[in-house]
């Protein structure tokens, strides 16, 4: 088929279940390929990990010459900048959640991090087949996430609407009309950034031990988030510390269920967690695409990219590329020199990842025992986003 059809075919939600053979198309044909709406399209590993570190390729949408078909009100967090502005807002939101000022902070949260996961295995229905996303997958990020940042667990219906109307922006739909989604989202944003500002105010004077509590009380003026940045920052960790945990453990869970051989393996060898973990980011990444935009023209496995020009990364192409990882459509817990891109690389690495590892890893090894002798009760229904893939339901009988 017409290679220049690639990104359509991909996101096309028929291809959800398994897009993987587009990837493969995508590798033989590019690795890096021109769309019919002008974009580019990378699906080689060694391509994208270039192209992530490359500091003539930007983060930010408004590098795009072409118009978008709408122009939103949302501010970008740092996930959408680039440096020097990334790195500042970064390294302010890092210094109360991660090295080198706050170093302990994640490791410190493994305890209750089991603890929840033991109440929610806990409270998991006998009377009808489990939802793994809905009854478990779900409420553990979130309810870790709403410790951390200081949200208060009740308002979760709340911040659940708006993260799902935030998350459909995000989502890649070439030729579709996306101007209600976007209009959808920049009310979501308004909406989540008031309800965060008035909860970091209440901390004010009289902090707690969580993240909105000290953006807040930062002592050191130029040490301190604008409230507009404070508002931004907050969301993007909001959303995405719970968002692509909830694939990589439902992702994590289908492809044992689906690979028996594993799960008793992983019984047996439960030290092999870690490295199970990794190979799970590689082979069933919870992150599919991400864009960027070059600021000059570049050149790229002899083609040559437009500045301005969108330029889509098949990040899960890219883990799957035999260039890269010997039988790359094998899942093989203990994968050696398993440097996959399933939280990105370069400077936007995830933010969230030792947190998001230690969930996986305690979600997975809690449940091993019950799933021996589990069975899908169906086929999963996806989740319509292409860029954030996992299913939308994971209905298991234990």
């Amino acid at each position: 088929m017409d290679p220049g059809t690639l990104l359509a075919r991909i996101t096309d939600y028929a291809s959800r279940p398994d897009p993987y053979p587009l990837y493969g198309e995508l590798r033989a044909a590019g690795p890096v390929v021109r769309q019919e709406d002008g974009t580019f399209l990378a699906g080689g590993y060694h391509e994208i990990a270039a192209l992530l570190h490359d500091p003539r390729m930007s983060a930010d949408e408004r590098s795009r010459t072409a118009p978008t078909p709408y122009e939103g009100t949302r501010d970008a967090s740092f996930l959408r900048l680039d440096d020097p502005e990334h790195h500042r807002l970064r390294a302010l939101a890092m210094r109360p959640f991660g090295p080198p000022h706050s170093p302990h902070r994640v490791d410190a949260m493994r305890g209750e991090i089991a603890r929840i996961t033991e109440e929610l295995l806990a409270d998991l229905p006998a009377d009808r087949p489990v939802d793994i996303v809905d009854d478990f997958a779900y409420p553990l990020p979130v309810i870790v996430i709403c410790r951390l940042l200081g949200v208060p667990r009740e308002d979760e219906p709340r911040f659940r609407a708006w993260s799902d109307a935030l998350v459909a922006t995000a989502d890649i739909r070439p030729g579709e009309d996306t101007t209600e989604v976007e209009r959808a989202g920049d009310r979501a944003g308004a909406e989540l950034r008031e309800y965060l500002l008035d909860l970091a105010e209440r901390r004010r004077g009289r902090p707690a031990d969580d993240l909105l509590s000290a953006f807040v009380n930062e002592p050191d003026p130029s040490l301190r988030l604008s409230p507009q940045e404070l508002a931004v920052t907050s969301a993007l960790l909001l959303i995405a510390g719970h968002e692509t945990t909830v694939n990589l453990i439902t992702n994590g869970v289908l492809t044992l269920l689906r690979g028996p051989e594993h799960l008793r393996r992983l019984r047996r060898e439960p030290g092999l967690l870690p490295l199970a973990v990794e190979e799970l980011l590689r082979y069933e990444p919870p992150v599919h695409l991400r864009e960027r935009v070059p600021l000059v023209d570049i050149e790229v496995a002899g083609t040559t990219i437009p500045a301005g020009t969108s330029v889509m990364l098949a990040l899960a192409s890219g883990n799957r590329d035999p260039r890269r990882f010997p039988e790359p459509d094998r899942f093989v817990p203990d994968r050696p020199d398993n440097e996959h891109l399933g939280f990105g690389s370069g400077i936007h690495l995830c933010y969230g990842a030792p947190l998001a590892r230690i969930e996986a890893q305690t979600a997975l090894g809690a449940l091993l025992p019950r799933l021996e002798g589990a069975q899908l009760a169906e086929d999963p229904p996806y989740r319509r986003n292409a860029m954030l893939r996992g299913p939308r339901h994971l209905r298991v009988r234990l």
